[in-house]
């Protein structure tokens, strides 16, 4: 296959081995285990703290390596995925929520949570989607009632990434009625706030380990020092964010299809069939040959997009095309993966079947492949 120009330096592929030998250390013997258990042990967030594999940006004087390059964040996801470690919600954690609270937090914020994060003590969730509103965040129904020192917080959220574990819950919710989408405000639920309940830890089709929840919010007495940013706010911030979270989606996405191509290469040249290996049929043969192109293709694009967002020119129409691109790609690949792979691609301990159940949810969360043309064809002035 052709070399693809690297954006990483020395200080980046010498994190990589270090992250590399954190995986195979602490993650790889105990993931299957954690496959059944539907959730990661608490411990390797901690250990992964010690390690300075969490919360890259955020600065020193609240603990943090004051890192900000999103090459980091990139090589971590990239070494992840290469070995389907699937249950940590790392970058969940440090890509998409800590930057909120980095940005937006006031100076007490940060130094009551951020040390914590860093360390891994603390684990975080940022809570959008409702049973009634998943990418349409303007439909967001959880209310949040001003009660003078408090917020009253009721409603529900679904599908929350590190719901089981978080200690911290970013919560969109509405604090005026009427105010479409400048009612939405940032909350910020601590666990064992009385009324704050996580319901089941949702059983998906892939991701098996990583906890996934719902929560609930019945009075929840949220003091006004838990408000992230100004009331009313909340839409323009998860508005500036979302680029970066769709960048990481993307990069994990050609992660991924790089490691399925190795698979199916390696499986290409073994498997034998008619008394030759099934990589000298032409058909296979021009299957890998545009599987080598299209991830060739994906690869320099997200590593123009992550070079983008370092230097601050990432919009949210090429994030979004990068996100829905990519991981649409990423399914398909998944797909040609299991058919090439015969029987045996069907069987879970083959990792391609993994590769496959867990790629099926890349389309879906941070926003829908359609909501993503959407928000292109608008930039169009369509």
């Amino acid at each position: 296959m052709p070399e693809t120009p690297s954006i990483y330096e020395q200080e980046h592929e010498d994190f990589r081995a270090t992250a590399r030998a954190f995986l195979e250390r602490e993650v790889v013997p105990h993931h299957e285990q954690w496959e059944k258990d539907g959730q990661v042990d608490r411990e390797v967030w901690r250990k992964a703290g010690e390690q300075g594999l969490l919360c890259f940006d955020v600065e020193e004087q609240y603990g943090g390596p004051g890192i900000h390059d999103f090459r980091y964040h990139t090589v971590l996801a990239e070494e992840i995925t290469r070995v389907g470690a699937s249950g940590l919600g790392f970058g969940v954690h440090t890509d998409i929520i800590v930057p909120y609270l980095s940005a937006l937090g006031t100076e007490e914020q940060k130094q009551r949570w951020l040390p914590g994060l860093v360390s891994g003590e603390l684990i975080s969730a940022i809570a959008m989607t409702e049973p009634g509103a998943g990418s349409d965040l303007q439909g967001v129904r959880t209310s949040a009632v001003d009660r003078g020192d408090h917020y009253l917080l009721n409603g529900s959220k679904t599908f929350i990434s590190n719901g089981i574990l978080s200690d911290l819950v970013i919560v969109v919710c509405r604090t005026d009625p009427d105010a479409g989408h400048q009612g939405i405000s940032l909350l910020v639920v601590e666990r064992g706030m009385p009324g704050f309940e996580r319901g089941r830890n949702l059983d998906k089709m892939g991701l098996k380990a990583q906890d996934t929840a719902e929560l609930f919010f019945h009075d929840v007495e949220v003091p006004k020092e838990n408000l992230l940013g100004e009331e009313g706010q909340g839409f323009i911030y998860l508005m500036q964010n979302l680029p970066q979270e769709r960048i990481s989606i993307a990069a994990i996405a050609v992660a991924a299809m790089e490691q399925i191509m190795a698979m199916c290469l390696d499986y290409a040249k073994q498997r034998q069939a008619f008394g030759r290996p099934i990589g000298k049929f032409q058909h296979n043969r021009f299957l890998l040959a545009e599987m080598a192109t299209e991830v060739h293709i994906a690869r320099l694009f997200v590593n123009d997009c992550i070079l983008k967002l370092n230097a601050g020119e990432v919009d949210t129409a090429l994030a979004s095309m990068a996100k829905w691109w990519t991981t649409e790609l990423q399914t398909k690949f998944a797909d040609r993966g299991v058919q090439l792979h015969g029987g045996y691609g069907y069987m879970s301990e083959y990792p391609i079947s993994k590769a496959f159940t867990d790629s099926r949810i890349q389309t879906i969360y941070g926003g829908t492949t359609e909501v993503q043309k959407e928000i292109i064809g608008r930039s169009l002035g369509l």
